[in-house]
């Protein structure tokens, strides 16, 4: 390990019992497989992960912040993976009433999935992870839970606020 970082926010948005998700192909860091809608962040959020996810949401489906309701960060992952730590930040939310998403995403295909299949899908490691422990656990509490990725699973802590 080189000490090399690499900051990543995803965000997950709901409609009803569907979860917008999205196939990403053509990724430097994953291969093809269902995920958030988000990215990498740029030099001038490393110390916000908020500016980084509004940012990838307009830029990938063309949503302002007003587009959502109770963006909430919820997971803080860390991964050690190809010689640098891997740190997710995943938020949730949902869409506002009378939203709906237009545009088509440059990094890949757009899926309404029902909440109940969301987990079926092929995911990135931590991404699956952190989104069957939101649906049995997360979406019942207000916690932020850290996320430490192990081979074999992710272990979840909340964050105490102390």
């Amino acid at each position: 390990m080189q000490g090399k970082l690499r900051n990543m926010a995803s965000v997950y948005i709901t409609d009803g019992n569907r979860m917008l998700l999205l196939y990403r192909v053509g990724s430097r860091v994953v291969a093809p497989s269902w995920c958030g809608v988000g990215g990498h962040f740029e030099k001038e959020e490393l110390n916000d992960a908020k500016a980084a996810i509004l940012r990838e949401v307009w830029e990938e489906i063309g949503l302002r912040e007003c587009d959502l309701k109770n963006l909430k960060l919820r997971y803080i992952t860390l991964r050690n993976k190809n010689g640098e730590i891997r740190q997710n930040y995943y938020f949730f939310a949902e869409l506002a009433k009378g939203t709906r998403i237009e545009k088509k995403c440059n990094e890949g295909t757009l899926e309404w999935v029902p909440v109940n299949e969301v987990c079926q899908r092929e995911m990135p490691y931590t991404a699956g992870y952190v989104v069957k422990h939101y649906l049995e656990t997360g979406r019942k509490t207000e916690a932020v839970y850290s996320g430490t990725a192990t081979a074999r699973g992710v272990i979840f802590t909340e964050l105490e606020l102390f």
